[in-house]
């Protein structure tokens, strides 16, 4: 496990560069994002550990960063004064472009993985709004009505995105169709709806509504998302069936669940990030009757089989956990290149790790 402190400036998110394999960028803020400066932090993997390559002080708290999809230097990252900011790593000091609509704290920023020419943010005024880096003004702006803690462009499709927001729901836009009436909205998901019926159980009542923070296209299958918040319960939904459910439900986090990403190599596998002090590894349990009793035993040497109540909750289970972090975890990403299973996390403690999940699966 490898580790960089982030001295003065507590972790919001943390991403893997989709071009090099050996650099990560992390957005912090003093004070616990309460009030103060942020930094962003361009941290390169060697030999000696990590070593800060570059970093940007902001003078408003950073919550959310992505990289450009089509240039290797250059980072967006959301801020808590509702401004959006373009930084080139290979200049210094200032961001190349900057972006002000938004009415109040962006949360976050996700780039456009197919089309790659755009991106989003989603802001606590209760707005979507999509950019482009060569633009001064927004593309559009999608109402959500709700503080929008997360929102994210399908990996499957250039015009899906979605969203999650403190009112619990789901939100599927697409930009193909007409932007009259619903403003592009074709799906409204419930995230505290009950779990869909199995043939011999009595399915689980519906849990209380709270506020939804994190969710996650599935790489692979593209009508999945998982999504988590305040109740602390990590839910898959499959767009295709909104009405019938979440389609797997998995317990187990003690406090609120902060981030949850999908693997970008296994199908059936999610990390997760909570304010307990841990980052879990999970399986879904969609690969149920391959090798081991998931997708993700070849990888990871487990396959121990699912109990009834496993059964019930969709087959999915809890792999492993990583308790090293002092403090709240905020942001976890995986390595898109080398060995599966190599990982980064942040959190309030001042400190970025960078671990293998199969080494907390061997424990």
């Amino acid at each position: 496990m490898l580790e960089f402190r982030t001295q003065g400036f507590n972790g919001y998110a943390v991403k893997y560069s989709p071009f090099f394999d050996s650099r990560i960028a992390v957005a912090t803020s003093a004070n616990f994002g309460l009030v103060g400066n942020g930094r962003l932090y361009i941290l390169g993997l060697t030999a000696q550990g990590i070593v800060a390559e570059k970093w940007f002080d902001t003078q408003d708290s950073l919550y959310d960063l992505s990289w450009s999809e089509t240039h290797e230097n250059q980072v967006v990252v959301a801020t808590g004064d509702g401004s959006i900011k373009l930084f080139d790593i290979a200049l210094d000091e200032f961001p190349v472009q900057s972006w002000q609509e938004h009415k109040r704290e962006v949360f976050a920023v996700h780039w456009n993985l197919v089309a790659k020419d755009t991106f989003c943010s989603s802001s606590w005024d209760g707005t979507i709004k999509i950019w482009s880096p060569h633009r001064s003004e927004s593309l559009i702006t999608l109402p959500t009505h709700s503080c929008t803690y997360s929102a994210s462009f399908s990996p499957h499709s250039p015009s899906l995105l979605s969203s999650v927001s403190s009112d619990s729901q789901l939100r599927v836009f697409d930009l193909r169709t007409p932007a009259s009436v619903s403003n592009h909205l074709t799906l409204t998901i419930p995230l505290h709806a009950p779990l869909r019926s199995r043939p011999g159980f009595a399915p689980p009542p519906a849990t209380p509504q709270g506020e939804a923070l994190t969710h996650d296209w599935n790489k692979y299958r593209d009508t999945i998302v998982a999504a988590a918040g305040v109740d602390r319960l990590i839910r898959t939904f499959d767009i295709r069936s909104p009405g019938q459910g979440p389609v797997a439900v998995l317990p187990g986090h003690d406090y609120a669940v902060r981030k949850v990403t999908w693997s970008p190599h296994l199908s059936d596998v999610l990390l997760s990030a909570s304010y307990d002090m841990t980052c879990r590894v999970w399986t879904d349990g969609s690969a149920m009757g391959t090798t081991n009793g998931n997708e993700s035993g070849a990888m990871f040497g487990k396959g121990d089989g699912s109990g009834d109540q496993n059964l019930i909750m969709g087959g999915g289970r809890e792999m492993g956990r990583m308790g090293r972090h002092t403090e709240f975890v905020i942001g976890v990403d995986w390595c898109l290149f080398g060995s599966e299973g190599w990982c980064a996390s942040c959190g309030w403690d001042e400190r970025l790790l960078v671990w293998d999940v199969r080494a907390i699966m061997a424990q």
